[in-house]
């Protein structure tokens, strides 16, 4: 039987989901044998694994899923949900939101379809700054409207949308039973996670054009970040051909180069979270002020 639906690539993200599980279990298991000091830095590279898994293991799980049985899909999306703290399938609504909208500006009535455009709460039809993007999304998120809008259309997938997030909270109280100084130690890195996800998210479409497909996302075309990210880089090029899988992104952003630069598509010289150190960024925000 055929177990991966796409490319037997699939099996590096799939390995790196089940380690940073365990990674997760040992931040709390390993807590009272190691000094204070290592689990702060053990904290920083949970909080950074948060981002990392959101935007390239559980992202690209979204776009193609990565096995051919669907109860492995399920199995696999819950094993998403504990470890990166809520529920896949309430992430795959949202993403796929935003891809309706591409990080679209608001209409008369002040609207975006996409819930996480970082035009959504800006001014005079500008991003948001970068800093109450980052840390203000993480409170922005209506888990009632999303779980209604997803049993409107697919009530079964709400439901196992609701297992999910139960699933995770289960697994919070689990640890805490286990020791609640480890679990409330690491609660602000679980923030902090979610907020690096959020700033690597601005960065992707800061100087995109809401208005030209080809341009929609922002690319960063470094091979060891999009190694490490497996594709995550090729932003632009995922947001004008979604459902190309992760090991072909490179392939497609050869083939619509030339298009991509007569359409003014943006590229950065970092990784999309430290797009606030990008030269290119900086340029532009020159030419504005000028």
């Amino acid at each position: 039987m055929k177990i991966f639906a796409h490319s037997k690539w699939d099996l590096m993200p799939v390995l790196a989901a089940i380690g940073h599980l365990a990674f997760n279990l040992y931040l709390i298991i390993g807590f009272e044998s190691r000094p204070l000091w290592m689990s702060v830095v053990l904290g920083v590279l949970y909080a950074v694994s948060i981002s990392w898994n959101i935007n390239s293991i559980s992202h690209n799980f979204i776009h193609t899923p990565y096995f051919k049985p669907k109860w492995i899909n399920y199995g696999f999306s819950l094993l998403e949900s504990v470890t990166i703290g809520f529920s896949q399938s309430y992430y795959h609504w949202v993403h796929m939101r935003h891809h309706s909208g591409n990080s679209d500006r608001p209409d008369h009535a002040g609207d975006t379809v996409d819930l996480l455009s970082i035009y959504k709460y800006g001014k005079n039809g500008q991003p948001e700054n970068v800093l109450s993007y980052t840390f203000l999304s993480f409170f922005r998120d209506d888990l009632g409207e999303i779980h209604r809008a997803i049993a409107s259309k697919r009530p079964g997938f709400a439901r196992w949308a609701r297992f999910e997030l139960a699933a995770f909270v289960l697994m919070v109280v689990l640890a805490l039973i286990y020791d609640w100084r480890a679990t409330f130690f690491f609660v602000p890195f679980y923030y902090l996670g979610n907020c690096l996800s959020s700033l690597n998210g601005y960065y992707e479409h800061l100087n995109g054009d809401p208005d030209e497909p080809i341009a929609w996302g922002v690319s960063s075309h470094k091979g060891f970040y999009n190694w490490l990210w497996f594709g995550n880089g090729y932003h632009a090029e995922h947001h004008y051909r979604p459902k190309t899988h992760w090991t072909k992104l490179k392939e497609l952003h050869e083939r619509i180069r030339a298009e991509q630069v007569a359409a003014g598509t943006h590229v950065i010289g970092t990784c999309h979270a430290l797009g606030f150190m990008a030269r290119e960024n900086r340029r532009v925000e020159t030419t504005h002020v000028s």
